[in-house]
C-alpha cells in the first residue's frame, strides 16, 4: 500500500508542517447562505455515509475529536466546516450519500445543498471522493463523479479501509478504480489507498493539499 506517485521531499515537509498545526470546527451549514465568504482556498470531502470520512479528516488534522464519528450511518447532515488557524485553507465535511435509510426529504435537501455547493463555490479547489476500498466504486459514487465531471470540479479518489483487504484483493479493487476514471475529464489519476487506523496514506493526501495551496 505504497505511494506510486514520488514527491518532492519539500512539498512532503510543507504538508506535514500542514497539518500539525491545529484546525478547528468553525459550523454547521444547512444552506448556501450559511457558508463563510470565500476568502480561503477550499478542499471538500464527499463519501458514501459509511465510507469513514469523518475518522479520515481527524486522522488527517490528527485530532480525535475534529469531526464527529457514529455507528449510524448519515449523521454528518450539513456542510461541515473546518479551518486552518495559521494556514490559507478550510476543509468542508460534506453530507454522506447513499444510504438509503435516510428521510426522503432529508435526502433531497442534502443532495441539493451539495449541488449548489460544488456548482457555486469559486474557492473550491478540490473534492475527495472517499471510495470504500473494500468494495471499489458503487453506482453513487460514479453519479457524484459525473456531476463533477460536468461541473468541471477537480476530484481525487481516495480508498479508505485499504488495511481490510489482503495485497492481491486490494490490486483488484484499484485497477476497478482506475479504471473506473481513465476517462473522465475532472479526475486526477492518481488514487490515494488510506487506512485511518493505521495512517496508511496520510502523507500522500497532506503532500497533495499541500501542492494545491502552492499551485
Amino acid at each position: 500500500m505504497t505511494s506510486q506517485t514520488d514527491y518532492d521531499p519539500l512539498m512532503i515537509e510543507r504538508g506535514r508542517l500542514l497539518f500539525a498545526r491545529p484546525f478547528l470546527f468553525v459550523k454547521g451549514c444547512v444552506r448556501l447562505a450559511d457558508l463563510p465568504p470565500m476568502d480561503r482556498v477550499e478542499i471538500a470531502f464527499a463519501g458514501r455515509s459509511n465510507v469513514g470520512k469523518s475518522s479520515l479528516i481527524n486522522a488527517l488534522c490528527g485530532t480525535s475529536g475534529l469531526a464527529r464519528t457514529s455507528n449510524t450511518p448519515g449523521r454528518t447532515q450539513e456542510l461541515n466546516i473546518f479551518e486552518s488557524q495559521s494556514e490559507n485553507l478550510r476543509i468542508v465535511d460534506m453530507p454522506g450519500y447513499g444510504y438509503a435509510k435516510a428521510p426522503e426529504d432529508k435526502v433531497r435537501q442534502w443532495t441539493r445543498l451539495i449541488h449548489q455547493y460544488l456548482t457555486g463555490r469559486a474557492t473550491l479547489r478540490r473534492v475527495y471522493v472517499l471510495i470504500d476500498g473494500r468494495h471499489g466504486p458503487k453506482d453513487n459514487d460514479l453519479t457524484v463523479m459525473n456531476e463533477l465531471d460536468l461541473s468541471a470540479v477537480s476530484y481525487q479518489v481516495v480508498l479508505t479501509k485499504a488495511d481490510k483487504l489482503l495485497a492481491r484483493e486490494l490490486e483488484k479493487v484499484v485497477a476497478a478504480t482506475k479504471a473506473a476514471i481513465a476517462k473522465r475529464p475532472a479526475a486526477h489519476p492518481h488514487i490515494i489507498l488510506t487506512s485511518s487506523a493505521k495512517g496508511t496514506g496520510l502523507k500522500d493526501l497532506r503532500t497533495e493539499i499541500a501542492m494545491l495551496l502552492e499551485s
